[in-house]
């Protein structure tokens, strides 16, 4: 019996590793997938915004261009693609214009949250402590909220 309990101890340690291998794989591809749906959203911003603008500083008053692309794309691809959801890619990518500083370790939603606080030093702020603290949605929120009151 000591025999079977002393061979299963290397069989414990493989196991270990192996489920360290398996965690770390799956959480690096929710990470690798979460940033490529903000590369997404901030090359749909770049677009749009470069459609709406045409060189302008402002776009023309009227132009129902988000409108008219949430009610082609929504049926299709589903409320990730709303006028709220292309109103905020707009905003993401005029907040973020070089998409070579966006950061993989911030998510969409932490993203959305971010360019809401119109002050750019706390903005930088809040993306700093995000990504050094891994900061969640909510902790983001939080502080946020904390600006506006």
């Amino acid at each position: 019996m000591d025999k079977k309990i002393e061979s299963l101890k290397p069989m414990d340690a493989l196991y270990q590793d192996i489920r360290q291998i398996i965690e770390t794989s799956r959480s690096n591809a929710v990470r690798s997938v979460d940033f490529c749906r903000v590369q997404m959203y901030w090359q749909l911003g770049r677009r749009i915004f470069e459609e709406e603008q045409q060189g302008k500083e402002r776009a023309d008053y009227g132009t129902y261009l988000l409108q008219n692309l949430a009610k082609r794309l929504e049926p299709e691809y589903g409320s990730g693609f709303s006028y709220r959801q292309l109103k905020f890619c707009r905003q993401f990518y005029r907040t973020y214009p070089n998409g070579n500083t966006l950061r993989s370790q911030l998510n969409w939603s932490q993203y959305r949250l971010l360019i809401q606080i119109s002050d750019s030093d706390k903005r930088e702020y809040y993306e700093l402590e995000a990504v050094n603290n891994a900061w969640t949605g909510r902790e983001i929120n939080e502080g946020r909220k904390t600006i506006n009151e």
